[in-house]
């Protein structure tokens, strides 16, 4: 499964491209924060999502904050585990078992990395109380990572299987659009730093998008051999 453009020959050297673009931006970000230097801006932004006076409390009437909290669910490990195990079943029912694994594969690989990742950098948690319940650390954000692997990683599977490039254009996009919606609502509900989000986007965008490609190798190799 993977990405397609009109030139297929060019799509290894294009998506290569780009994973490397994403890890490179994903050292980046974990360089700044590690030497402090983006704190001023991260505690900035979510300063200026409080209510002032509260810092508890995001700006917004209290039906933003409800729905921010929906949205949020989208990347919980409950959810995504349920979505990802449904999908499996469905592939392997349909006599798909290898794309099946192909996703197993890729969002087990997905989790343990940033929970690696998380233990690794071990950054503490916004000094935010009473939004949300939190357990782990938050350099990258989980959220942002596995949802970035599920999401893409499905819709790359879902238009791969499109017959009309419409169809490709909704599922990635709605891909993209989840994605980056389940982010946000981390950094609006103050148990993320921008920057957490912003690693987790590019870590988990390009952990998808490597094995998209390495599919895409496989499956030609074997077009070759047959």
């Amino acid at each position: 499964m993977a990405f397609r453009i009109n030139n297929g020959s060019l799509y290894p050297y294009a998506a290569g491209a780009v994973v490397a673009g994403l890890l490179s931006a994903f050292g980046m970000i974990a360089d700044e924060v590690s030497e402090g230097e983006t704190l001023g801006l991260d505690e900035g932004v979510l300063m200026a999502l409080r209510t002032p006076g509260n810092p508890s409390d995001p700006i917004g009437p209290p039906w933003l904050e409800e729905a921010a909290r929906d949205v949020t669910s989208l990347g919980s490990f409950s959810v995504l585990t349920i979505l990802v195990l449904v999908v499996v079943i469905h592939l392997f029912l349909i006599g798909r078992q290898r794309t099946g694994w192909f996703v197993t594969f890729s969002v087990i690989g997905g989790t343990i990395l940033s929970t690696t990742l998380k233990s690794f950098y071990d950054r503490p948690r916004p000094e935010l109380t009473g939004v949300a319940r939190v357990f782990t650390a938050s350099f990258p954000s989980g959220h942002a990572t596995v949802s970035a692997v599920v999401y893409l990683t499905l819709g790359a599977l879902l238009a791969e299987m499109a017959e009309r490039r419409s169809q490709k254009v909704l599922y990635l996009g709605s891909a993209i659009f989840l994605t980056v919606l389940i982010g946000a609502s981390r950094v609006y509900l103050g148990v993320h730093y921008p920057t957490d989000v912003l690693a987790g986007w590019s870590i988990g965008a390009g952990w998808a998008l490597a094995w998209t490609l390495a599919a895409h190798l496989v499956r030609q190799r074997m077009k070759t051999k047959g």
